[in-house]
């Protein structure tokens, strides 16, 4: 009698063989999927390994016909990629954390209740009692305007379609790369290979340099467009590519879901940009230009605490999560703005722009540097399914322009609060998060907030910038099929 396993469909096959004949009876056991997901469950394609992680983060195969995840529970699917690909592991055998290039997360496709419709034009009070727990269903499942209390995802910057606030409508990251889910990078994007915090920024295209794992330096400095183009040529065949704006909402979403830690998530703020930390203490302040008490950081552990001990950090409020989606570094996304004549603006002007090719939204600001011109080279746009389109604006404060799902105006209403040293911020109403829409000077998203950003960091928190060589990082995304 021999045991064997096929891992793409089910767990164990029986051989019954007897006197050496070819008749055989076979017995199956069904691949685990978790009820509530309707059919949602985790794509399994290629390189990619289901783990489970223990709590001291121990990494073991998963057993693909027992339960591995449980979104009830708060438990995300988790998988990595080795170094090499070539070495087998039984289920339930230890991957050594040398082994791992990097580890990725499951956010199964859902629907969720829309509460606000995000068209705020302008500041006013914030409003706390907003934060809520965000109803989700998952499933493999598009909302339409012709069911009662549903609405189709309208896709487009600043379009509310026919939805209204108490509808449930397909969340808009599972419908442009159509899924039934998709794996995150569960860290930022780390530089292989970098022993300290300067080795790791690099304006790079280069994918043989990524890894995901904690404790690494997380990679910053490049332009968009390299880093785009980094992550598309990571993992072809699992349709890598770099996180856009309504990717990270949601996530977002999830996590303020039942199904996540539905809470403020605690800040990476670990200021040698290390991934998978967490502040020892929840910043009472925000941004203030000094290391003060009231959002410290460090480079050590006199304040923060490094996975696995940083759960506080997590989407889940436990190791199964994805980390560094506050603090650490601001990580650039794939969101990009119109001009007036409907053109995709590259950047701010030609020494602060994405790399892309396209015309500049602000050519005469010098920025204090002289020699601009408003000549524009760069590399050619990917398909449009990898990036969110914003129309064309010059207020940051005007959050209409929002794509709904996208994590930025549906946690309006915003305004302006004076912290320390006089610096004010745009705060939303979900935990002080900042608030500042792209615009056509500054036409990239960032998201997540800086290790020194402190309340103003957050899931929730965006802001806009060039799209040029910067301290800021990016996050990858695999859509299988």
């Amino acid at each position: 009698m021999k045991v064997l396993w096929d891992e793409e469909a089910w767990a164990p096959i029986l051989y019954n063989l007897k006197d050496h004949s070819t008749k055989c009876t076979l017995y199956f056991k069904e691949r685990y999927q978790e009820e509530i997901l309707n059919g949602a469950d985790p794509v399994l394609q290629n390189d990619l390994i289901p783990v489970t992680i223990d709590n001291d983060g121990t990494v073991k195969k998963a057993d693909l016909g027992s339960k591995w995840y449980s979104y009830t529970d708060k438990e995300w699917a988790n998988a990595v990629l080795l170094f090499d690909n070539t070495v087998y592991y039984e289920p339930g055998e230890t991957i050594s954390e040398e082994a791992i290039e990097s580890y990725f997360v499951w956010i199964p496709k859902y629907r969720y209740q829309l509460w606000d419709l995000g068209d705020y034009d302008g500041l006013t009070a914030i409003d706390t009692t907003k934060v809520h727990e965000i109803p989700i269903i998952f499933g493999d499942y598009n909302t339409s305007d012709s069911v009662n209390g549903e609405c189709t995802t309208p896709m487009e910057s600043g379009s509310s379609g026919n939805c209204e606030i108490g509808d449930y409508m397909t969340h808009p990251a599972f419908l442009s790369i159509p899924s039934t889910g998709f794996w995150v990078g569960k860290f930022e994007t780390g530089y292989n290979g970098a022993t300290s915090s300067s080795e790791a920024l690099k304006n790079e295209n280069d994918a043989s340099k990524v890894i995901i794992k904690p404790n690494t330096y997380s990679w910053r400095g490049s332009q968009v467009a390299n880093a785009f183009y980094t992550s598309y040529n990571y993992k072809r065949e699992l349709d890598s590519h770099m996180m856009k704006n309504t990717e990270w909402g949601a996530v977002a979403y999830l996590q303020h879901s039942a199904y996540g830690s539905s809470t403020n998530i605690r800040l990476n703020n670990n200021s040698s940009y290390l991934t998978g930390y967490q502040a020892n203490n929840e910043p009472t302040c925000g941004i203030t230009g000094t290391n003060i008490e009231c959002n410290k950081h460090c480079n050590d552990e006199s304040c923060n605490t490094p996975y696995p001990n940083s759960n506080l950090a997590s989407t889940t409020g436990n190791i199964t999560g994805i980390f560094d989606m506050s603090g650490g570094a601001w990580e650039y996304i794939m969101a990009a703005i119109v001009n007036q004549s409907g053109e995709l603006v590259s950047g701010r002007n030609s020494l602060y722009n994405s790399g892309f090719n396209g015309p500049f939204g602000c050519p005469t600001c010098d920025n204090n540097n002289s020699g601009i011109t408003e000549l524009t080279t760069g590399v050619t746009w990917p398909d449009k399914k990898y990036y969110d389109v914003y129309q064309y604006g010059n207020s940051p404060y005007d959050g209409i322009r929002r794509i709904l799902g996208d994590a930025t105006s549906e946690m309006g209403p915003f305004n302006r609060t004076q912290y320390v040293e006089e610096y004010m911020p745009v705060i939303s109403s979900w935990y002080e998060d900042s608030f500042y829409m792209i615009i056509v000077s500054e036409p990239w998203t960032i998201r997540g907030g800086n290790f020194s950003y402190g309340a103003n960091s957050g899931i929730f928190s965006f802001e806009n910038h060039y799209g040029a060589v910067a301290n800021y990082s990016f996050r990858l995304v695999l859509t299988p099929v």
